[in-house]
C-alpha cells in the first residue's frame, strides 16, 4: 500500500478478536490487512453478532464449513474507509460505508447469471478460512463498500447484512402489495422479515413464536397478528397465506407453515435446522406450492440502504446491547439471550 493511498492513522498492526478453538476467543494484535488494487480498507465502526458467529464459536463448524485454523468472526459490518488500493479513487477515503461481506469470482456461470451468491469460489467474511470483521480494520472490494447517507447510523449500516437476508427472502417469496405472509420465529431475522414484508406491501403479517415476549415484540416491528404455535395448530387456522417464511429452523414450523399456504403459495426456508425434514409432498403438489431456500443474497445493498434511509424499516431499534472488541465472548453469549434482538460489537471501544 503506497503512502499516497492511505491516511496517516492506519497502523501496521491492529487489534482483533480471534477464534482460537471451539469456545475460545482471544483479543490479539495481528497485521493490518494488505490491500489488493481494487480493495478498500475500512476502519470498522460496528459489527452485528449473527447466529452463525455463535455457532462457529460453540461448534467450530457449520455443515461443510469447518474452522481448521484461527479465524476472525463477524460479517455484519460498517465503518469508514481509511485507505484505498491502487485502482480505487483516493476520494473514497473518509466515506462511511456498509460492507457486503463477500467476494465472488465474477467469471463462473453463476456469477455471469447474476447469482453471485451461489459462486462456488465465494470468499465470505467469517466463513472458513476467510477472516471477518471483529477487528479494527477489514478489507473488501471497493464496489462492495456501499456509501451510507448521513442520516443512516453506522450500526444500521452494519445491519444491512441481516436486512439483506430479509430482502432476499421477500424477493424469493414474491411478496407484493396486499399479500398475506406467515413468518415462523420472532428472533432477529423473523422481526426483520416482518418489517421487510410490510415495506414490500404485505397487509397481513402473521408471526408465530412460542415465547410470549417475542410475540409481543413482533407486534412493534411489523406483525399485524401473532400466534402461539404451541397453543394453536397453525395448520388448522385456515390462514391460506400467499407466502410462508421459516426463520425458526424447526421441522414442525416448516410443515405447519407449508400447510398454511394458499394455492400457488411460496415457502422460503431461511432458518438453520436439520439437514433433512419430512415435507407434505401431497399438499405441495395439489396446491402447486413452491418451496425454496435462500443462500445469502445478491444485489440487495442498495435496496437495504434505501429502506433504512426512507424510514420504512428501523434497524437502530433492533440493537439491544453493545460491547467493545475486548468483550466479544460476552457479546457472543448475549446474542443467545432470547431477550436480545441484535447485539453489536464496536471495535473502537
Amino acid at each position: 500500500m503506497s503512502p499516497d493511498r492511505q491516511i496517516a492513522s492506519v497502523p501496521q498492526t491492529m487489534r482483533a478478536s480471534v477464534l482460537k478453538a471451539v469456545g475460545e476467543v482471544a483479543l490479539e494484535t495481528v497485521p493490518t490487512p494488505k490491500l489488493d488494487p481494487d480493495q478498500v480498507l475500512v476502519r470498522v465502526g460496528a459489527v452485528g453478532v449473527c447466529g452463525s458467529d455463535v455457532h462457529y464459536f460453540k461448534h467450530g463448524r457449520i455443515g461443510d464449513f469447518v474452522v481448521a485454523q484461527p479465524m476472525i468472526l463477524g460479517h455484519e459490518a460498517a465503518g469508514v474507509i481509511a485507505a484505498v488500493g491502487a485502482d480505487v479513487p483516493a476520494e473514497r477515503i473518509g466515506q462511511r460505508v456498509s460492507i457486503e461481506p463477500q467476494r465472488a469470482c465474477r467469471t463462473c456461470a453463476q456469477c455471469k447469471a447474476g447469482r453471485y451468491n451461489l459462486c462456488p469460489a465465494m470468499e465470505f467474511y467469517a466463513t472458513p478460512p476467510i477472516d471477518g470483521a471483529f477487528s479494527e480494520f477489514a478489507v473488501i472490494q471497493q464496489d462492495y463498500a456501499y456509501v451510507l447517507p448521513d442520516d443512516v447510523s453506522i450500526e444500521a449500516g452494519a445491519l444491512c447484512e441481516p436486512l439483506s437476508v430479509g430482502i432476499w427472502s421477500a424477493e424469493k417469496a414474491a411478496i407484493k402489495p396486499g399479500a398475506s405472509v406467515l413468518i415462523a420465529g420472532a428472533g432477529p431475522i423473523g422481526v426483520i422479515m416482518a418489517q421487510v414484508a410490510r415495506a414490500y406491501g404485505a397487509t397481513s403479517v402473521f408471526v408465530s413464536d412460542p415465547i410470549a415476549a417475542r410475540r409481543r415484540r413482533a407486534l412493534s416491528f411489523g406483525a399485524t397478528e401473532v400466534i402461539d404455535p404451541v397453543a394453536d395448530d397453525i395448520a388448522k387456522l385456515g390462514l391460506d397465506v400467499d407466502a410462508f417464511i421459516d426463520a425458526a429452523g424447526v421441522e414442525r414450523a416448516v410443515r405447519d407453515g407449508i400447510a398454511a399456504l394458499g394455492p400457488n403459495g411460496r415457502a422460503v426456508l431461511v432458518g438453520m435446522g436439520a439437514d433433512d425434514v419430512l415435507l407434505p409432498v401431497g399438499r405441495i403438489q395439489a396446491r402447486e406450492l413452491t418451496v425454496t431456500g435462500i443462500f445469502r443474497y445478491a444485489g440487495t445493498w442498495p435496496i437495504a440502504i434505501g429502506l433504512i434511509a426512507s424510514g420504512r424499516v428501523d434497524m437502530d431499534a433492533l440493537v439491544t446491547q453493545t460491547f467493545g472488541l475486548a468483550d466479544v465472548p460476552a457479546a457472543l453469549a448475549a446474542s443467545g439471550n432470547p431477550e436480545n434482538l441484535k447485539v453489536v460489537v464496536r471495535p473502537g471501544e
